[in-house]
C-alpha cells in the first residue's frame, strides 16, 4: 500500500503521525510511504530523517495518491477537500463531540478510521490504544505544569535557612492521565491524593503513593469501557459541596475527568476557588470548548482569580512534548493500520469488534453505531 503521513495544519499541533522509526518497519513490510514535506517539523524530525529512512517527502498535491492518510487530529477544510473517495484516513477525530464534522468527513467518500474509539478492554487492541498512550504524556505534563506554576517546593527540604513543607496535591481523575500525573508529583515529592467516582481504582492509587479520598455524597458509578458514567445532577452537587472541602485543603489540584462524548464533569465550582489559599494551582486536563472540569477555565488559557488562584486550562499537553508523543502515537497508528491490510489490501471486516469499534464512515455514509444513534 501507499501510505501517507500528512502535516497537521491546526496552528497549535506539533505532533506528527509517522516518526522515521516507524517509516522503517513500514518500509520492511513492503508499504511505500509519502510523507508531506515539514510534517515533522514541530516535533524535531527533519525530512532528511524520513528520506534516511525510506520515505518520500512530497508536496501536499501529492497526498491524493496515497491509498491511506494518516494524521494525528481531525482536518480543516483544506485538509478535507484534499481527500478522495475510496482513501482510508486515520486519526483522533473525536467524533462523539461533532456530528457536523463526521458528516462533512463521510461526504469525502473516504474509511475514516478513528483512533479515540478503540474498544480499550480488547487486549489485541492494547498496542493501538492512542488515547493511552497520550494521556501518559499529558498526566506527567500536567504535573510539571503544576510544580512550575507554584510558588513553592514539591517536597519537603530541611536547610539552613528552615524547613519547607511538602505541597499537597490533589489529583481528580484516575484514569491513564490521573495516575501518571500522581506518580510523577510523588516522584516530585508532594504529598498527594485522589479521588475517583470508581472506588475500584483505590488500590492503583495506593500503589503510587497516593491516599485515596472517599466521599460519602456519591458512592460509586463505573461505567462502560473502563470510565466513569455522567452523574445525576443530584449527584453531582453533593459531590462538588463535598469535594470543595478537600480542594481548600490542597496546594496544587489537578484535575483530569472525562466522559466520551459529553461535556467534561465540573468538579471545581467558584465557590470552591474562592475558599483555597493564594497561591494555589489547579490544572484543568478537561478544559475544551464544552467546558472543563473547573469552573472559569478555558483551553489554552491561564488566568489568576482574585484570590490568588492560578487555572490553567490544559487542554492539548501532548503536543507540549511533540517528539516523546509522536513516537508513541506512531507505534498505535502503524500498529493499527496493518492490522487492518490483509494480504496486501486495506480490509474492513465489521464483524471484527475492533474493526467496527474505530470505522465511523464508509461510502459516503456514517456507520459507527453510535453515531447513527445520535443522528
Amino acid at each position: 500500500m501507499k501510505v501517507a503521513v500528512v502535516k497537521e495544519t491546526w496552528p497549535a499541533e506539533r505532533r506528527v503521525a509517522l516518526v522515521p522509526e516507524a517509516v522503517v518497519k513500514l518500509r520492511s513490510a513492503g508499504h511505500e510511504v509519502l510523507v508531506e514535506r515539514g510534517a515533522g517539523a514541530g516535533a524535531f524530525f527533519p525530512d532528511e530523517a524520513y528520506t534516511e529512512a525510506g520515505a518520500a517527502v512530497v508536496a501536499a498535491d501529492q497526498i491524493p495518491a496515497a491509498d491511506a492518510v494518516l494524521m494525528v487530529v481531525r482536518p480543516d477544510a483544506e485538509r478535507l477537500a484534499q481527500f478522495r473517495a475510496g482513501q482510508a484516513v486515520f486519526g483522533l477525530f473525536s467524533p462523539l463531540t461533532d456530528p457536523d464534522f463526521v458528516k462533512r468527513l463521510a461526504a469525502t467518500g473516504v474509511t475514516a478510521v478513528s483512533l479515540d474509539l478503540i474498544p480499550r478492554t480488547l487486549s489485541r487492541a492494547q498496542p493501538m490504544d492512542a488515547l493511552t498512550s497520550q494521556a501518559n504524556i499529558a498526566g506527567y505534563k500536567a504535573a510539571i505544569i503544576a510544580a512550575a506554576a507554584f510558588g513553592r517546593f514539591f517536597p519537603l527540604l530541611i536547610t539552613a535557612a528552615g524547613t519547607a513543607r511538602p505541597a499537597k496535591v490533589l489529583v481528580l481523575g484516575t484514569g491513564v492521565a490521573g495516575l501518571q500525573a500522581i506518580g510523577t508529583a510523588r516522584r516530585l515529592g508532594a504529598v498527594v491524593s485522589a479521588y475517583d467516582v470508581r472506588p475500584e481504582t483505590k488500590t492503583e492509587v495506593e500503589s503510587l503513593g497516593g491516599a485515596f479520598i472517599e466521599l460519602d455524597s456519591v458512592k460509586e458509578a463505573a461505567g462502560t469501557g473502563g470510565y466513569a458514567r455522567a452523574l445525576t445532577d443530584a449527584e453531582r452537587a453533593a459531590q462538588q459541596a463535598e469535594l470543595a472541602e478537600h480542594i481548600a485543603r490542597h496546594d496544587v489540584v489537578i484535575t483530569t475527568a472525562q466522559v466520551p462524548g459529553r461535556r467534561p464533569p465540573m468538579l471545581v465550582t467558584s465557590s470552591a476557588i474562592k475558599a483555597m489559599t493564594p497561591g494555589s494551582v489547579l490544572v484543568d486536563m478537561g478544559a475544551s470548548p464544552l467546558g472543563g472540569n473547573v469552573e472559569g477555565s478555558a483551553p489554552g488559557d491561564t488566568v489568576v482569580t482574585d484570590n490568588g488562584v492560578t487555572i490553567i486550562g490544559a487542554d492539548n499537553l501532548p503536543s507540549s512534548m511533540a517528539a516523546a508523543a509522536s513516537s508513541m502515537y506512531a507505534r498505535n497508528i502503524s500498529s493499527l493500520l496493518t492490522y487492518l491490510i490483509k494480504d496486501g489490501s486495506f480490509t474492513v471486516d465489521l464483524d471484527d469488534e475492533l474493526v467496527a469499534g474505530v470505522v465511523i464512515t464508509r461510502d459516503g455514509a456514517v456507520i459507527h453505531p453510535a453515531l447513527t444513534k445520535a443522528g
